[in-house]
């Protein structure tokens, strides 16, 4: 039998069936206190314990089927937490599949790695303090969903919640009470506690289960027809409206279009989150609730297709899961797979393609990062016991995983070929986690009965050795894209470059009008396209473009802000833009990234490059501004203790 090497559970003999969480958020103490109540199913004939993975959390007692018991806390791993043993002699004999109850008391503590309290001061509003969860991919779980023997993907699970604040409180399910449209239930926020009541029908792994609460309001998008779920956002009062406009065009036809291409959405509700900016992802798919970084409000929208990325994980990761860490390129890989099919339907081809060639520009640069760690450049890592999935955490299984998939779309004949293919995978494995051998299994059984011989040629002939356990910086099979797109970025590149024997660059012939004929994107890719030249760009070059393209140092998008300072950072004139990065990437400039980890990981290690004090000393000076998943990581990069 293969478990998950991340949990300390006996998840494969009882497992949660049911779990309802009774919470009252305590500001002032910035804790959750309360139960959560596990309805558990036995997998085998009379189980004698259950064992939960708990991480600083402050347990109170703990009951099985009504009755008082005792429990062991074991120590603790520095990865895994601490395992809770309960023996089930109280509930007599237990017969295979038999329902067992068990409660547990407890709160969290400040340790707790799922949650980030955040000061008045660090919100839009700076009028109230805010709490969000995150729990992927594996610490959070076991320290907001206390105490769980389904702490692995592996494990589905339907939750209910009832939540008790004095702040509007959020969760990733169906809202019970009071109604989205009522604000805090006509209470007064910040003085009133309102108990908020959730339900989640649908049996999702545990990393989804999340809460976020603060001053928040919501406003509806516009119903398609004929739809039965619904769509909108949730923000800060000071940031609904941009917020609203931002993704209210395009959120509900990703959904729409999604269910066309594939099978019917099942969640009933798809809305959006816009926390503050400590929120260390883009976004987080957490079932009904998407949670997004503010980064994402551009102002042109042209960043929505993070959006296009979350809503497509309500088939690839929360429908069809990933049945532990290892296979993770089955969640990310398909998912960037799809998205970009979503694309493709919506604004051509061409767009497809294109982000295809941004993101090929990431997965080099995480290859790189792990050549001293090889086997992180695998897309099935094999993961030791008790080894932190975060070390591994970067594009290379969003990338890797989806080229993977659009190579074999292209050797079996195409989308039109493929993508009934993707409709079966959803269909087959709707509602299981499953791992790389069970995918494997599939793809040849399907294009077995649909396309015979000929179809399983051309799998038999993929190298899947190469692909799924393969080490290195390129991919097994290069793959071309149609460049239509990147065809003005490179061409200005190109001129940027043949100019580099020029001495004096202000007599060259480059102007702010340069990139009006560019799309942000396309911005995007002249900047990664310079960073990947043979030799940087002079100094003197650097420093006029940074003249000449002034929006590059002004711009509140964090997808140029940020390949701009790689760029400058690795250049002879790094010295002349460090601390201006340094500014930026903790928002000291009004405009900065803060949390998301995308951009202040790399912004982080560009400096610490440049100059180690200012890396470490801005890090050390605004280290509370982080989520503690962040913090632990730029920690590392920066070589700090964790």
């Amino acid at each position: 039998m293969i478990t998950d090497p991340t949990t300390q559970s006996n998840y494969w003999e009882i497992t949660t069936k049911h779990a309802h969480f009774d919470w009252d958020i305590d500001w002032k103490r910035r804790i959750l206190s309360g139960s959560v109540t596990h309805t558990l199913i036995s997998k085998k004939e009379s189980p004698t314990e259950v064992i939960f993975d708990t991480q600083a959390l402050d347990i109170k007692g703990a009951s099985v089927n009504g009755f008082p018991v005792q429990y062991e806390l074991r120590p603790t791993h520095p990865v895994m937490g601490s395992a809770m043993v309960i023996k089930l002699e109280s509930a007599g004999a237990i017969a295979s599949e038999a329902e067992i109850v068990v409660k547990i008391d407890y709160s969290t503590t400040a340790q707790c790695p799922a949650l980030g309290w955040l000061e008045k001061e660090q919100t839009a509003g700076k009028k109230f303090e805010f709490l969000f969860s995150q729990c992927q991919p594996v610490r959070g779980k076991r320290a907001l969903n206390p105490s769980k023997t389904d702490d692995s993907p592996s494990v589905k699970l339907t939750y209910s919640a009832s939540v008790r604040s004095s702040l509007p409180a959020l969760c990733s399910a169906l809202r019970v009470s009071p109604p989205s449209e009522s604000s805090h239930g006509g209470k007064k926020v910040g003085e009133d506690v309102v108990e908020y009541k959730y339900n989640q029908p649908i049996a999702i792994p545990s990393y989804l289960i999340a809460l976020a609460s603060g001053n928040l309001v919501y406003k509806p998008f516009p119903k398609l027809q004929h739809e039965a779920w619904t769509t909108g956002v949730w923000a800060e009062p000071e940031t609904i409206e941009a917020a609203y406009w931002e993704f209210h065009k395009d959120t509900a036809y990703y959904v729409a279009t999604a269910e066309k291409l594939v099978t019917p959405y099942e969640f009933g509700v798809y809305d959006l989150l816009v926390l503050p900016p400590a929120f260390p992802y883009g976004g987080m798919e957490n079932a009904c609730l998407t949670f997004l970084t503010p980064t994402l409000l551009a102002g042109d929208r042209s960043l929505v297709d993070v959006v296009a990325h979350e809503a497509s994980h309500s088939w690839f990761g929360n429908n069809v899961t990933t049945a532990d860490a290892s296979h993770f390129w089955l969640n990310e890989g398909f998912t960037t797979y799809f998205e970009r099919v979503l694309q493709g339907a919506l604004h051509g081809a061409l767009e497809r393609d294109f982000s295809y060639i941004i993101g090929k520009k990431s997965l080099d640069d995480a290859l790189k990062q792990y050549t001293e760690k090889r086997k992180y450049q695998r897309l099935v890592i094999p993961y030791t016991y008790g080894e932190d999935p975060d070390d591994a955490y970067s594009t290379v299984p969003y990338e890797k995983g989806s080229n993977f998939l659009l190579y074999l779309e292209r050797q079996l004949g195409g989308l039109d070929i493929f993508l009934p293919y993707i409709r079966d995978y959803v269909q087959t494995f709707r509602g299981k986690s499953i791992r790389t051998d069970d995918w494997k299994e599939h793809i040849f059984k399907y294009f077995e009965a649909n396309g015979g011989k000929e179809k399983l040629d051309i799998l038999n002939a993929v190298d899947y050795e190469a692909w799924l356990h393969g080490e290195g910086l390129e991919l097994p099979v290069a793959i071309k894209y149609d460049t239509t797109l990147a065809q003005q970025s490179y061409d200005l590149a190109e001129k940027w470059d043949k100019s580099r024997e020029t001495k004096d660059p202000s007599t060259l012939n480059f102007s702010e009008g340069d990139l009006k004929p560019l799309s942000s994107n396309q911005i995007v890719v002249f900047l990664e396209t310079l960073q990947g030249l043979s030799s940087p760009l002079p100094a003197g070059h650097l420093r006029h473009m940074s003249k000449t393209y002034t929006v590059f140092n002004t711009t509140t998008n964090v997808e140029i802000r940020s390949p701009w300072y790689i760029l400058a950072l690795a250049s002879g004139a790094a010295s002349d833009f460090v601390r201006d990065a340094s500014e930026w990437v903790v928002g000291n400039d009004g405009t900065g990234v803060k949390g998301r980890m995308k951009f202040c990981r790399p912004i982080f290690r560009a400096i610490y490059a440049v100059d180690v004090s200012l890396a470490r000393d801005t890090f050390k000076s605004n280290r509370q501004l982080f989520h503690p998943i962040a913090a632990k990581l730029i920690a590392k990069d920066l070589e700090l203790p964790s």
